[in-house]
């Protein structure tokens, strides 16, 4: 299914605020038993290492791929590229096996998930800041 291009960037805001929302609620419900100003404080400093390290850069690169796509209709999958998807699948993968295998104990799933999906949830409120700012023909 083709979309217009300027679509790409609503699509992957309502992906990343998805899973951004679902990682900081699996995160909310682990501080329930180890809320600290310690956690608290390592939930911004995860949040701002995912965000200003990786996750913002990674928003205006999209963003930027996209809108030189032009009026031209692309998959609906193009809001990614093949390496974002990877990368995604490995995230996961990873974080599904650190959860169920029990490799990290819930302290750590409390503040590193609520940052990190904080940080996830922010890309795209800013990929629907995009869409807005882009150009309607």
């Amino acid at each position: 299914m083709k979309v217009k291009s300027r679509t790409l960037l609503i699509i992957a805001s309502f992906v990343w605020m998805i899973a951004g929302f679902n990682i900081v609620r699996i995160g909310l419900q682990a501080y329930q038993n180890h809320l600290s100003l310690l956690n608290v404080g390592l939930s911004v400093i995860v949040f701002c290492l995912f965000w200003f390290l990786i996750f913002h850069k990674l928003v205006i690169k999209h963003t930027i791929r996209i809108r030189n796509y032009g009026d031209e209709k692309q998959l609906f999958i193009k809001f990614f590229d093949v390496k974002s998807f990877i990368i995604m699948a490995f995230m996961m993968t990873f974080g599904i096996l650190i959860r169920s295998l029990s490799l990290a104990p819930e302290s750590f799933i409390a503040f590193f998930y609520t940052g990190l999906g904080i940080a996830l949830f922010l890309a795209g409120i800013l990929f629907g800041i995009n869409y807005f700012k882009y150009p309607i023909n």
